[in-house]
């Protein structure tokens, strides 16, 4: 029996330390590969109860296991689309074979690390075929909610380049100085003129034209201008017109001190806008609040419009799409534009190292890796997205070959006690003889 069991547990040795040969020379030739998880081989001991005092030896059982969260390091590339998650976190992917077929929604990968260019379709995929997923952004760049718990909403991150697309201007913040010495009483009262460029909702360029005219009084000065609003959409009708009074003390000279609206959008103090309709629609203009300096003012002798801001673009062709270290997938026009167009969450579990391994550098979440939750990159538990980068292979080449002439030596020990076993067989065979 004793004998017996030592054959039978050098014989398990031997299958075990193969078994970690083979993690081994996995880990070896995944040493270049992008994204790569090393596998690790644990052995745990066999005991067997012997009878009479006498000792049976149980062997070795070898286990596996892919350590999941334990990545490698992050190395810069070229392409704007190469993609790496910096500490925890993974980014969602699909195989494109899934979105050919159509049953459903494709099947949510992770993964740590791609690079992702456009294919004829515009899909950010990979050249072994997973395709980036992301949700998207609504026309006006924001990101509608999604649920967190569930794949369901993530769709393949399409950049369609050479794509025209526009803005409507909506707020216009109007920073203008308008000269005191207009509403003197010796001044000849001469209108003060200005335009503003603005894009309706085709993208077409319109303009939106002011003209501030100073009240002039019988003595001393008015401090007081009428502004009126035209818009060329409309052919140069009438769209507001506003009565400004400007403080004169000594602590807020010069700042707003009443609108009166005449015509137009009311004016609001608090926010110190009003809202005008162009053919468009409404765009809220700007001009300060009273006793601030921001806005419209009136100090000096110098008409100068000093700040004027707008939101809104012209029609555009999309020339190139980067994703920043937040997630979100901005598309850059050639007017100078960028636009949200997806973003891209990151996916944490509670126990990576249990989800279940798949090709291409790929991890397949299972009831022993926990539910899953998709995070903003940057945000809770996760860290950030990298571009320009890839992450490198977890395979520390030198221990690898340390655990190999481990495991080598191992091995032979397992064999020699075979061959011993072998040896005193032999001799037993030869008592009887």
């Amino acid at each position: 029996m004793t004998i017996s069991s030592s054959l039978n547990a050098s014989v398990a040795g031997l299958n075990a330390n193969a078994t970690r040969l083979a993690t081994i020379s996995d880990n070896i030739a995944n040493s270049s590969t992008f994204g790569y998880r090393r596998v690790e081989a644990d052995f745990e001991s066999v005991v067997i109860a012997g009878r009479g005092g006498s000792y049976a030896a149980g062997g070795v059982r070898a286990g596996t296991q892919r350590l999941i969260d334990q990545g490698g390091a992050i190395v810069s590339s070229s392409n704007p689309t190469d993609l790496a998650v910096r500490d925890r976190g993974f980014l969602p992917v699909a195989r494109v074979t899934d979105l050919v077929v159509g049953n459903g929604d494709p099947r949510m990968l992770l993964t740590t690390t791609g690079s992702f260019r456009a294919d004829p379709q515009g899909r950010l995929v990979t050249e072994s075929g997973l395709v980036l997923l992301g949700w998207p952004a609504n026309p006006d760049g924001t990101i509608p909610e999604f649920s967190r718990d569930t794949s369901t909403g993530l769709e393949p991150v399409q950049i369609n380049v050479n794509q025209l697309t526009g803005e409507p201007t909506t707020a216009i913040n109007l920073g203008v100085n308008l000269p005191a010495t207009d509403t003197r009483f010796d001044s000849l009262g001469d209108p003060r003129q200005l335009s503003i460029e603005y894009f309706d909702n085709l993208g077409t360029s319109e303009t939106i034209s002011i003209q501030f005219t100073p009240t002039i009084p019988a003595t001393g000065l008015s401090n007081e201008w009428t502004v009126t609003l035209t818009d060329s959409a409309q052919g140069n009708a009438l769209i507001g017109e506003y009565v400004l009074t400007f403080d004169d003390a000594r602590e807020t000279g010069g700042t707003l001190l009443n609108v009166q609206s005449v015509t137009g959008g009311t004016y609001d103090p608090t926010s110190g806008a009003i809202i005008v309709d162009v053919a468009g629609g409404p765009i809220e203009i700007n001009i300060g609040r009273p006793g601030t300096s921001a806005g419209m003012s009136q100090l000096s002798d110098s008409f100068a419009p000093h700040s004027i801001a707008k939101d809104g673009s012209p029609v555009g062709n999309m020339t190139s799409a980067n994703v920043d270290a937040n997630g979100f997938v901005r598309a850059t026009f050639d007017t100078g534009v960028s636009r949200i167009v997806y973003q891209v969450p990151l996916v944490d579990l509670p126990n990576p190292n249990g989800m279940v391994s798949m090709d291409q550098q790929t991890y397949l979440p299972s009831t022993d890796s926990g539910s899953f939750f998709l995070w903003d990159a940057g945000a809770g538990p996760t860290g950030d997205i990298v571009a320009f980068a890839r992450q490198e292979s977890a395979t520390d080449v030198a221990g690898e070959l340390t655990d190999m002439i481990q495991t080598q030596r191992a091995y032979s020990s397992n064999a020699k006690v075979i061959q011993t076993v072998d040896e005193m067989l032999q001799e037993t065979t030869n008592i009887i003889r």
